[in-house]
């Protein structure tokens, strides 16, 4: 049988709980930005229950492959016939390698499914599929010589297999051990990589609690079940020594009679200098007095009560043997486990050693990833004025968990860190500023006073306007106090750009402040200007639109072909329109010598070169064209929606251009994934100023 053409990494352990997942996570998300095509296999799994290692990885993969054809077999077929076996996943295994570039192989849970060991299983495996090992190992409760003697014996087992081991992964280390596991591993081949034990990855949600102790949630907010528990307190004591043991994050334990204690834990929860807690169990089966509840109902706390029927012991016993688990839905463990491999394993390295070839191709995946990876070599300082709104929060923990960006966010401090702690976000590391109380409104409002003197605004007057958030967060702009802005989750386009148009304003030589969607296709990102801002451009506008969008996309590194969209192609076409077109093509040529541009064009001669070879064959930018202007906002906007609904394509935008400092604006239906690219694409464009 011939060797499949996909590079091929194997993530095997010889035992359970070593945070293979979060391991695979990290390679497989580096493979993503690294070539176009990248599978995850599993060798064995569970027959019946979905393995839920797979679906986590299966969601950060970008081959199209279905979850049945990543499975090889189960565990019952390795037991009962383990050549049959082999050769059953070695037949799977190349028809997904058929349709991949590089595959990320997670070996079997400690099973025991076959002897002398399970590694030696996977080892075998590993062999057959052609596949480089990279070795798990949990450092939990070993000593660094333990570690050590573990690695070594695993490294020999590994290599009785005839199997190549590419590098080895030590999990679940005592941070304060991490220098000695490392030095203890120095003399042992190949490289070594220690990570650091994370509670959070192991932490259960408040759901997962609830289904352990069968459980039925009784008050509070059901959206906040994902939150972690990141400690349990079992509340046998008096209200005031209960107050004295909470902790952030905590799940607390509490008959449904001991009303001392319910009342205090949701008053502490709701007051300012108490930690955030997780979840309230009320045990025993016990109802709350009506009138606690009734007083519970008044407080209107989201904080999340759950019922149950079991006792004390038996439901601090449930909830003890409860592991959280980092699955698809998890997304703040799953930004963690890539934290954790980003700071602490060289994934760049591990591919470059297993000389995995890099494409011409650039997929949505690649093309994002770099965008975050551009932002975070050069940290910029982003304001987010839109603190009220949960999935701005969502996107600024992630951000600040990935080092993308420094983040102001605006809003009432304390509602704002409290609604973060209670969606279980991390945004410590944010400064947090409120428009309507800040030391900073009245130096803002005289400035914005003596900007807009000649409209007649008084000092009072921009008093008030300032207390606007987006007026706010401007101004943190133009007194360089921040280096872009990102707006729009709540608020108008209008309402996000006015203030920038006032405040602002204009780069030199640039009068039109406009807009372009960054289009991910399949295998290439194009540009497309103005789809957002300029409704009916004049040729001299459709020149500045050209000229911005084309240094626009040079600096998310798309080489700038620019392309003149019209009804006709060359000199077929006459007419208002085309002469538009046409007189603003002559104007960039005129402007940017040395840009390349053609226009007046059509779409397809722009983008096909079958097209082109027949409509414009001596043109250095039809059929490969990568900037494409429209020449009114009616035909961008609706082209690039069809294109994105249609054509699957992922539109990252609207990016304004034109203006002296970046201001981005959001969809209002905006994702938290598009907040957290735009404000890459923010700092990106602060950081070129």
């Amino acid at each position: 049988m011939t060797a499949p053409a996909a590079s091929a990494i194997y993530i095997a352990s010889p035992e359970g709980d070593t945070g293979k997942s979060t391991i695979a996570l990290g390679i497989l998300h580096r493979l993503a930005a690294t070539v176009a095509r990248v599978a995850v296999f599993r060798p064995i799994a569970r027959q019946g229950d979905r393995d839920y290692i797979l679906e986590l990885l299966l969601a950060h993969t970008t081959a199209g492959l279905s979850y049945e054809e990543c499975v090889g077999v189960g565990y019952q077929q390795v037991h009962e016939d383990p050549d049959a076996a082999i050769a059953d996943i070695v037949e799977r295994f190349h028809a997904v390698a058929e349709r991949a570039d590089a595959v990320v192989i997670v070996g079997s849970d400690f099973t025991d499914v076959a002897t002398p060991s399970e590694l030696s299983m996977n080892a075998r495996i590993a062999v057959n599929l052609g596949a480089s090992v990279v070795l798990a190992v949990k450092a939990q409760d070993r000593t660094p010589a333990e570690v050590a003697q573990v690695v070594e014996l695993c490294l020999g087992e590994l290599a009785a297999q005839h199997a190549h081991t590419a590098a080895v992964v030590v999990n679940r280390c005592d941070p304060t051990q991490l220098v000695a596991v490392a030095e203890a591993l120095n003399a042992l081949e190949p490289k070594s990589y220690v990570l650091p034990e994370e509670p959070l990855l192991v932490a259960p949600s408040v759901a997962e609690l609830c289904a352990a102790v069968h459980g039925r949630l009784t008050g509070g907010d059901e959206e906040l079940l994902g939150r972690e528990a990141m400690g349990v307190l079992v509340a046998g004591m008096t209200a005031e020594h209960v107050l004295e043991r909470l902790r952030e994050g905590m799940a607390v334990i509490t008959p449904g009679d001991r009303s001392d204690v319910v009342m205090a834990v949701m008053g502490a929860h709701a007051a300012a200098g108490f930690p955030s807690l997780a979840c309230v169990v009320l045990n025993g089966g016990l109802a709350l007095h009506p009138e606690v509840a009734r007083l519970v109902d008044g407080l209107g706390s989201r904080l999340p009560i759950i019922s149950t029927d079991l006792g004390t012991y038996d439901t601090a016993r449930a909830v003890a043997y409860t592991r959280g688990r980092v699955t698809v839905n998890t997304q703040r463990k799953i930004d963690t486990a890539l934290t954790l491999m980003e700071e602490h394993v060289d994934t760049a390295d591990l591919i470059a050693r297993l000389s995995i070839p890099i494409p011409s191709v650039v997929t949505p995946q690649m093309f994002t990833y770099q965008l975050i990876d551009r932002a975070r070599a050069d940290t910029r300082r982003i304001v987010l004025p839109e603190g009220d709104d949960d999935r701005i929060l969502r996107a600024a923990g992630r951000l600040l968990a990935h080092r993308v960006a420094e983040l102001t966010i605006l809003g009432e401090e304390a509602a704002v860190r409290a609604r973060a702690a209670e969606l279980g976000v991390d945004i410590a590391a944010a400064t947090v500023l409120d428009p309507k109380s800040s030391e900073l409104c009245d130096q803002f409002a005289e400035q914005y006073a003596q900007m807009r003197k000649h409209k007649g605004i008084t000092v009072d007057q921009a008093r008030e306007t300032i207390h606007d958030v987006s007026y706010f967060g401007t101004m943190l702009v133009h007194n360089d106090m921040v280096d872009g802005m990102v707006s729009g989750a709540r608020h108008t386009t209008a309402h996000t750009v006015r203030p920038a148009f006032e405040i602002i304003k204009t780069l030199p030589g640039v009068s039109t402040v406009s807009s372009i969607f960054l289009m991910c296709l399949e295998d290439r990102v194009l540009a497309y200007g103005d789809c957002a801002i300029v409704p009916d451009p004049t040729a001299e506008e459709l020149a500045d639109i050209a000229v911005s969008s084309a240094r626009t996309a040079a600096q998310f590194g798309i080489d700038p072909r620019v392309a003149m969209l019209s009804y006709s192609t060359g000199t077929s076409g006459t007419g208002a329109d085309v002469d538009k077109v046409r007189a603003a093509t002559e104007l960039v040529r005129g402007r940017e010598p040395e840009l390349l541009v053609e226009g007046p064009i059509q779409y397809d001669a722009a983008v096909d070169p079958a097209t082109a070879a027949t409509k414009m064959p001596d043109s250095e930018v039809a059929g490969r064209a990568t900037v494409l202007i429209f020449p009114d906002l009616n035909t961008g906007n609706n082209t690039y929606k069809a294109v994105q609904r249609s054509a699957g394509a992922i539109a990252i935008g609207p990016v304004l251009q034109g203006l002296n400092k970046p201001v981005n604006d959001l969809s209002r239906g905006a994702l938290v994934e598009d907040i957290v690219n735009t404000v890459a694409i923010t700092a990106i464009q602060a950081a070129n100023r």
